[in-house]
């Protein structure tokens, strides 16, 4: 079911994006495609505030050889909830939803790219469905407890105790015009690098009517993820997928030793870490879709 479409082509030839709309699991999810649909498939999932927007450059850059398959998930983008639906935002629905989309898609077999939030709805996946996974790109996606900084102890008070008072001061700290750009700029050598639509969009949707407390119940539901770290954990030895963790390594929330921690446990994870910060697919595509092809290439040989 197109929804629209708009050219993505330039002088160096990006392949064409097209935009869509399917229903999944009651919710009518929004999503990006490109390249052939017969092509092997690679599946990227956004993290917060963003939506598949944040991958509006690396798409094109990959889907001359791969189908690139991009959902915005409840809460988030374009994805629109019915209110009959009775949605329970969380990380177990996003997940469920997000099997719910590849189910209706027919995707059968599919690489992962996971960034922030996309990371433990992915991983839901993976352990629910490992034989579908062919790859994993972790850009700062994180499953591993070392790889949380101290920029989480509001939200780990909050988790201890959801007071009204913990709940707004995570609302006053993250989800702002001003939270929001600080996502994007800090840990970037060159903030004017970053394009200010990508956190002025993010911005803008966090201001629609009951989104904060959208997100403020995601931001208490996280606690469940750490969860089901040692689950994820033990994918990764049993399933040992071809894995990168490409990271922005002065990201302020996971940082680098969540990266260097997925080579404990699975010997085909590879590391790299990018001078840049959070968001790094807004300094460093072309670096990074290099990086996913190499890992691409690789295993269709196998």
């Amino acid at each position: 079911m197109l929804a629209s479409s708009r050219s993505l082509t330039s002088n160096v030839s990006l392949a064409r994006t097209s935009f869509h709309i399917i229903e999944a699991d009651g919710v009518r999810v929004f999503y990006r495609q490109a390249g052939p649909v017969d092509a092997p498939v690679l599946l990227l999932l956004h993290g917060f505030p963003s939506s598949s927007h944040m991958f509006r450059e690396l798409m094109p850059r990959l889907a001359t050889h791969y189908r690139v398959v991009a959902p915005d998930l409840p809460g988030f983008g374009f994805t629109t909830v019915p209110t009959e639906r009775n949605y329970q935002y969380s990380f177990d629905s996003l997940a469920t939803t997000a099997e719910a989309f590849v189910e209706a898609l027919g995707l059968k077999r599919y690489a992962l790219y996971v960034f922030d939030y996309g990371a433990p709805v992915g991983f839901r996946l993976a352990v629910a469905h490992p034989e579908r996974v062919t790859a994993i790109v972790s850009q700062n996606g994180n499953a591993y407890e070392e790889g949380l900084s101290d920029a989480w102890d509001p939200i780990r008070r909050y988790w201890a105790k959801p007071t009204t008072e913990n709940r707004n001061a995570v609302r006053d700290a993250l989800l702002t015009f001003e939270g929001t750009r600080w996502q994007y700029t800090h840990g970037v050598a060159n903030p004017e690098a970053v394009a200010p639509e990508s956190y002025t969009l993010d911005a803008a949707l966090l201001e629609r009517p009951g989104v904060k407390d959208i997100q403020l119940d995601l931001f208490l539901d996280y606690r469940s993820n750490l969860t089901l770290y040692p689950k994820f954990q033990a994918y990764f030895r049993e399933a040992k997928p071809p894995l990168l963790a490409i990271w922005g390594k002065h990201d302020p929330f996971f940082i680098p030793p969540g990266a260097e921690a997925y080579r404990r446990d699975n010997p085909n994870a590879v590391v790299e870490l990018l001078d840049t910060g959070h968001f790094a697919l807004e300094t460093h595509v072309e670096e990074i879709a290099v990086s996913i092809r190499q890992l691409l290439a690789h295993e269709n040989k196998n």
